[in-house]
């Protein structure tokens, strides 16, 4: 039918729903239009949303002239909107993933079943009566897309649906989305109850041996002009697009593997058809190659697919596959091995070969395992958890709250395990020395945790700790023990003068000079001096040995002293001591230096102040190396020890850049930034290159985090440190890569929790990046984990610093969406006002997936307690009623009870509750 006849034929027609004579110009404009349109290289907008602008024209329902709704007529107007559907549909060669990624569930179940109507599958064929070698290639290839799509719609629907960001509330836009999740409910429930039809249709599918077309913009041209046509070109074997038997057993084979995949966890021998249909996509892929034009098949989780089927599905002929550490462990859980499994996470514990995620997962159903009755599996978590944690700190991540906990009540079995594991995993003859340190730091750290000195001993006295800590760092650390423990009285001797201990003369230069070489103590270092310059007045003796270097802006100083023997001596100390602090022996160090001050006090001003410099860095040092692993702050009097320096202006002192850049890194590792930022003197930051870099190391992230919040699509902000430098607004948003700066701040944050894991301000950020990003268990997990830190996994309270009310709040919204909404009335009672109305909205919430009544023992706020009693009355809920009650009549929440009394009662179940959460979510 020409244009003209059907603008006639619309115009004579009587029905109300009929358009106007113009639209029919319009429609057939825009099919001109839509036809320019897919010609374009890159279209723009996107050609698959037209497929949606259509089909909602389409299906629009029509009013009669009794007002009375109808369903959309099936008149030419429509067919060109379906038509045109179509054609945007061909354009895009009918690639499933290109338009399951674009249109929602109800609009490609509708464009399929039009793709259906189109290559003459009458409605209501059950597609399993039909023999696809008899039909048409174009009607084959229409009824195998709509069955693909049915069962990959069916797994995907089986995977978490990552929540939408709320905006502001719109009833109509309310209205609307949740008529299309029923919509979809409806649809998919249709699908799974064919389910078991569409896998049969698609098996029969793959015992064809001849290629398929599907319609292009051509083909459909071709029937909207012919209609009636049956047999002509449009149905003939050369018509439409190509697709290769090859092609298309590929699509079908991948797909069957993915439904099967998914009902293996009901049914584990259907994992057998899901590999062998994963292998046979592999063996196609190989035979048509990976650049297929029609043929797309995400081949990484085509072999993840692979490895998972090989793992869950025993095979007595493959020894490949059961060789694998995965075949292994499933085999070990599965039979109740778990000695072996131990064994296996040991040896990988040297090789390193099985992720991070995947030894988390075992070590969580392991734990489920244990909670449901299994006592005996408690040891096997502990060892699953060391091997873990042994793991973590080679790799430089922080420990994890489960091994704290596990290790709360520690015994000699448990560090006997322990020191195995660690010597296990490390190969000291080819380890570098990064591990070696982050070993011993590790060692350090459980020393310590540990309150029993015997077991402080075990540590201290095993073969890899001696090798890996030198004997002064252990003596620092038994000092550190001893210092800490009330039990155990130091005495403390008085210190002799350095000037009061005699010298004598007795054996010759050559071995004096080896003695002065090897020797760190500076009261033998003198004695040897003096007996050298006794015997000879014509030797420099700070120069017989090579390893005595001095930095050149002290040098000229010390070598202008006049006095040899003072000169030499000093020299001596100082490159001593520079050695010592160098290896990390802080010891030594500390005496030579302490020695060296005391001598240079008498008659150089200049070289005191350099000592007093030196001796301010190696304190920065030590403190770093010791106390300030485990997170503990520096001294009050250190910070403004390193204060006083960064603001010391005396003449002529010479200066080492080191020394200033390790007082401002101090500055910046403790937190120190609005001192660098708001206190320093004006003058200082002008005239100190290594004050004014660090405004650069505070301001640099406050920057990024500010450009990331002023985008307009981001609702939830990220904090930061100093963000009220930056201005509210930014003129030219156009010109910011906000992908960029959004890696940026994701990169910045992951670099300094390398640094300092166990930071809980940098815990805090990383925490809102997540919820900014809508990845809510994320977000709680490292909410959490900055509480865990700063309180010794909650056994102490957690500072009001840390748990502000915006990360509360921001705790209860990721709880919400996570339909945990007894949690959410839980971490009201958190904040400074109880927030009452959240708290029983949440309870009044019936589909809530956490333990619900099992949490009432951790509200201590009788209001809510006395609202849960009345919820559950008027639900008819008596067990959850009595619960709640039993609850409010614990006498510690008695209303009459002191306040403190109170205060303890909060802190307990405070304390409690984050525990469980920390389990939870850890």
């Amino acid at each position: 039918m020409s244009a003209e006849a059907a603008d006639r034929e619309a115009a004579t027609s009587s029905r109300p729903c009929t358009p106007p004579q113009t639209s029919w110009f319009e429609f057939l404009l825009e099919e001109a239009l839509l036809e320019a349109h897919l010609q374009k290289p890159c279209p723009d907008p996107p050609p698959v949303q037209l497929i949606v602008q259509f089909l909602e024209q389409a299906s629009k329902p029509s009013v009669n002239e009794q007002n009375q709704v109808q369903p959309p007529p099936d008149n030419k107007r429509n067919r060109i909107l379906k038509l045109l559907a179509l054609k945007v549909a061909a354009h895009l060669k009918w690639d499933l993933d290109v338009l399951e990624k674009s249109l929602s569930v109800p609009v490609l179940n509708m464009l399929l079943n039009e793709l259906l109507c189109i290559s003459k599958v009458p409605p209501g064929t059950k597609h399993v009566d039909v023999d696809l070698s008899s039909l048409p290639p174009t009607t084959a290839m229409a009824i195998l897309l709509y069955n693909r799509w049915a069962i990959r719609t069916i797994v995907q629907s089986s995977f978490p649906v990552k929540q939408v960001k709320p905006g502001p509330p719109q009833l109509s836009v309310m209205n609307q989305i949740q008529q299309e999740k029923e919509l979809t409910e409806n649809i998919l429930k249709v699908l799974k109850e064919q389910a078991a039809d569409s896998i049969l249709v698609l098996e029969a599918a793959l015992k064809l041996n001849k290629d398929l077309y599907v319609h292009t913009i051509r083909t459909l041209d071709l029937l909207a002009i012919e209609p009636g046509m049956v047999n002509g070109e449009t149905e003939s074997s050369t018509a439409g697009l190509k697709i290769s038997t090859e092609e298309m057993q590929c699509q079908v084979c991948y797909d069957l593997g993915a439904v099967y995949f998914q009902q293996g966890s009901t049914n584990a021998s259907v994992y057998e058809n899901a590999k062998e249909k994963f292998f046979r996509t592999k063996e196609l892929i190989s035979k048509i190659g990976s650049s297929s034009l029609h043929c797309t098949i995400d081949e990484k989780r085509l072999a993840g697919y692979c490895q998972a089927c090989g793992v869950l599905t025993s095979s007595s002929n493959s020894t490949s596959q059961q060789s694998t550490p995965y075949s292994q462990i499933h085999c070990c859980m599965r039979c109740g091995n778990y000695q072996e499994l131990v064994k296996i996470f040991l040896e990988d514990n040297r090789t390193l070969s099985l992720p991070v995620q995947f030894r988390q997962s075992v070590l969580r159903e392991l734990f489920q395992k244990a909670q449901q009755g299994n006592d005996a599996l408690d040891e096997i978590c502990f060892r699953i958890c060391t091997c873990n944690t042994v793991c973590d700190v080679m790799q430089g991540r922080a420990i994890g709250i489960q091994f704290n906990q596990l290790f709360l009540k520690p015994n000699k079995e448990k560090i006997d395990f322990l020191l195995e594991v660690c010597s296990r995993s490390i190969n000291l003859e080819h380890a570098s020395e990064s591990l070696k340190r982050k070993m011993a730091a590790f060692l350090k750290n459980m020393c310590l945790s540990l309150e029993d000195l015997q077991l402080v001993f075990m540590i201290s006295s095993h073969e890899l700790f001696i090798t890996l800590l030198k004997d002064d760092e252990r003596k620092l650390l038994i000092d550190q023990m001893r210092k800490r423990s009330p039990r155990i009285n130091l005495c403390t001797k008085p210190v002799t003068s350095f000037y009061d201990i005699p010298a004598s003369a007795s054996v010759n230069i050559g071995q004096l000079e080896h003695q002065l070489i090897l020797s760190v103590d500076p009261w033998r270092i003198r004695q040897i001096l003096i007996e050298l310059h006794g015997m000879t007045s014509e030797r420099q003796f700070w120069t017989i040995s090579s390893k005595w270097e001095v930095p050149n802006v002290y040098g000229s100083v010390i070598l202008g002293i006049k006095d040899n023997l003072t000169r030499d001596l000093v020299y001596i100390l100082m490159a001593k001591g520079l050695h010592c602090s160098a290896i990390k022996d802080f010891v030594h160090a500390k005496q030579l230096f302490a020695a060296c001050l005391e001598l240079v006090t008498e008659f150089s001003p200049k070289l005191r102040q350099v000592m007093l410099n030196e001796m301010l860095l190696l304190d920065i040092y030590t403190h770093e190396a010791g106390a300030g692993v485990s997170g503990e702050r520096p001294p009050s009097d250190l910070i403004s020890r390193v204060r006083g320096y960064l603001e010391m202006r005396v003449p002529d002192i010479p200066l080492r850049q080191v020394v200033a850049e390790e007082c401002v890194a101090f500055m910046l590792n403790w937190r120190e930034n609005e001192y660098l930022t708001m206190q320093v003197p004006l003058l200082l930051v002008q005239t100190n290159p290594y004050v004014k870099e660090p405004l650069v190391l505070t301001t640099i992230l406050s920057l990024f985090v500010k450009l990331h919040n002023v985008r307009e699509d981001i609702v939830n902000d990220i904090a930061a440190e100093h963000i009220s430098i930056w201005p509210s607004t930014i003129p030219n948003l156009q010109s910011v890569d906000f992908e960029a700066v959004a890696v940026t701040v994701k990169e910045l944050v992951s670099y300094a929790l390398t640094i300092n894991s166990n930071n809980h301000f940098w815990l805090i950020i990383q925490a809102d990046i997540y919820f900014a990003t809508n990845q809510y268990s994320a977000a709680l997990h490292y909410y959490l984990q900055a509480g865990a830190v700063c309180s010794d996994f909650f056994n102490k309270m957690v500072s009001p610093d840390v748990y502000t009310d915006q990360v509360i709040k921001r705790m209860i919204k990721c709880c919400s969406l996570l339909n945990c909404h007894t949690q959410v009335a839980i971490l009201c009672q958190f904040l400074r006002e109880v927030d009452y109305k959240t708290a029983f909205k949440a309870l009044q919430e019936q589909n809530s997936h956490d333990a619900m009544d099992s949490y009432y023992d951790y509200i201590w706020d009788v209001t809510i307690l006395e609202y849960l009693t009345y919820l559950h009355h008027k639900r008819g809920e008596t067990d959850k009623r009595q619960i709640a009650i039993k609850a409010i009549g614990q006498t510690e929440l008695n209303a009459s009870n002191p306040e403190e009394v109170l205060q303890l009662a909060a802190q307990r179940r405070k304390k409690k509750f984050l525990q469980a959460m920390a389990k939870l979510y850890f």
